[in-house]
């Protein structure tokens, strides 16, 4: 980290729940050259090897300790490593504030008190240190008195950094700077490291955002994270989490490949706050009525007649854009405390989804919450693992459907999930949704983007990379399922209306071995599967109709004086 360990306090909790933590430190009148604290770092790294050879080593470093950690990578490229560098310092030949470095030297003893209030606010964003730790969700005369504090306490720490650092320190700091630099550009062709490089677009100390793409074009295997509101110590600023980040970006892996079903850690509380924190407005605008129905036949309001012993199978309709995947995982997993695990097309798991800045996205938010790529042995392995897994038969086509096939069930001929269900017992649970034409208009569908040759040819050049990268499901099918072309259609949103879910009376698969053995009985019950989606929305489509709260404009006036979001009422079901 920075030498002391301090970029490490906010993350050494959640990380020591994953990993076993260690961390260089390296005292205050330390003057060991960068080669050599290069070769310490090496030795511990190879001993951690020796002792488990087929796991990978994490290398954590942060500015000064992002050219450490490449350097180790560079000299060590048979060990399996995987790089998280934070702002790294590779970049401290372009640093701007390069002119004013000799004038620390001729700066008298006396004024070097100053230098540590300089540095923090260059460092990074005092008010983003200080609200560490504070609950967003406080009333706002709690927050501002636990900023006060921490900013007062934050203050009274800088008095104290001048002795920490003296002045002989700091200068030989910036000397070892210089040469790691240098050394780490040098040797960057080396690096076969996994590295993830995260970048702060306020970063007044390195030109970090422009170094990022930098590396990102000079290693063979490097990820950006791009974090446009964060200053240079982005470790010590609010709302950042490194474990996060890190299962966000699906680099944790216990072997030499990522597993997306074996290497998957849920979310933590924490996680969860913030994940509903963030979308909070989309959650309170849709206000989701949950519906299920019980082994009798009876329907109820919540997820009660959801099994809670696994394997379970929800298979559903895909609204337009995904749009119902966020309140269906908070919900289910507020109510049932149970992750729902959903398998996703697996473009979402390439580089062509992330953003020309690299910013963490909504991608990452689902991979965190569990989001698998589509293939036959992540849904055994989900099964085998006795999970709850979300599945779209219609995947891409029925979530990117076109105008006039609102709430149409667009799935393929085979019955594809059936089987796989029955070998583990699974019980699957049909479900419908509505509510999009509440919330967004579709103006513009791959028909009418495929008349407009800019959008055309930019559509037609990003299916051709995902071919090329071999991303592809349901080779061989025909009929309008086989038509996955993706697209971003064109949506005009509206004053927002509500979801509503309707799960089915749940199907077990359990003891079925006549739908492992005969065909056409799995095909009947995918059929039968396939119409009660149909009939489940064709149910909610007349019931919301009957909803006095439909309109967010109705339900917010009731919630001013009655309830919240989950209390507000629904039609009779």
């Amino acid at each position: 980290m920075d030498g002391t360990g301090l970029g490490l306090v906010l993350h050494e909790k959640a990380l020591g729940k994953v990993f076993q933590v260690w961390c260089l430190h390296i005292p205050v009148y330390d003057r060991t050259p960068f080669d050599e604290l290069a070769e310490y770092v090496e030795e511990t790294v190879r001993m951690r090897h020796a002792s488990s050879p087929n796991k990978p080593i994490y290398l954590v470093g942060d500015s000064f300790g992002g050219c450490l950690a490449l350097a180790v990578a560079a000299r060590n490229p048979k060990i399996d490593l995987v790089l998280i560098l934070a702002n790294p310092a590779t970049s401290f030949g372009r640093m701007p504030l390069q002119p004013l470095l000799p004038l620390l030297k001729s700066l008298p003893d006396e004024f070097h008190v100053t230098v540590p209030y300089l540095l923090s606010f260059i460092m990074g964003d005092p008010m983003k240190m200080a609200m560490v730790n504070i609950d967003s969700m406080l009333p706002p005369r709690q927050i501002i008195q636990h900023l006060s504090d921490n900013l007062t306490a934050f203050l009274a720490h800088l008095s104290g950094v001048a002795d920490i650092i003296p002045k002989a320190t700091l200068l030989w700091k910036l000397k070892l700077l210089r040469s790691a630099s240098s050394y780490s550009n040098s040797r960057l062709h080396a690096v076969n490291a996994e590295v993830l490089v995260l970048a702060s677009g306020k970063d007044n100390v390195l030109p970090s955002a422009n170094e990022a793409q930098r590396l990102a074009s000079s290693l063979r295997n490097c990820k950006v994270r791009y974090f446009k509101d964060n200053g240079h110590a982005i470790l010590l600023e609010d709302g950042i989490n490194l474990l996060s980040i890190i299962k966000g970006t699906s680099k944790y892996r216990h072997s030499k490949r990522h597993d997306y079903v074996m290497d998957f850690l849920p979310p933590s509380m924490s996680e969860f706050k913030k994940a509903v924190q963030d979308f909070r407005w989309y959650l309170n605008f849709t206000c989701s009525v949950m519906l299920s129905t019980m082994e009798n036949g009876k329907i109820i309001r919540g997820l009660a007649g959801v099994p809670c012993e696994g394997p379970v199978l929800l298979v559903g309709y895909h609204m337009l854009m995904g749009l119902e995947v966020i309140p269906l995982v908070e919900q289910y997993l507020r109510q049932k405390k149970i992750l729902l695990r959903g398998i996703a097309h697996p473009t979402l798991f390439t580089q062509l989804i992330e953003s020309e800045t690299n910013e963490s996205s909504i991608f990452d938010m689902l991979r965190l919450y569990g989001a698998t790529p589509v293939t036959a042995s992540n849904f055994f392995k989900l099964l085998a693992t006795k999970s709850h897994v979300l599945l779209y038969p219609g995947g891409a086509r029925e979530a990117l459907h076109r105008k006039g096939e609102e709430y149409k069930v667009i799935w393929p001929d085979q019955p594809e999930f059936i089987r796989m269900a029955a070998r583990f017992g699974a019980t699957i649970v049909p479900f419908g949704v509505v509510g999009e034409d509440d919330i967004a208009q579709l103006v513009l569908d791959y028909d009418d983007l495929k008349k407009i040759p800019i959008l055309s040819d930019q559509i037609r050049r990003d299916n051709e990379l995902v071919a090329r990268m071999g991303v592809t499901v349901r080779t061989g099918m025909t009929g309008e399922v086989a038509n996955q072309t993706l697209y971003l259609p064109g949506l005009l949103p509206k004053v927002p209306g509500r979801f509503y879910y309707l799960f089915g009376k749940p199907i077990h698969t359990k003891g079925r071995q006549d739908l492992l053995k005969d065909r056409e009985k799995a095909k009947e019950l995918y059929l039968h599967i396939k119409s009660e989606v149909q009939n489940s929305m064709n149910y909610l489509l007349k019931k919301r109709e009957e909803d006095p709260y439909r309109s967010v404009i109705d339900r917010t006036t009731y919630r001013a004086f009655s309830a919240t979001f989950d209390d507000v009422p629904t039609f009779d079901y």
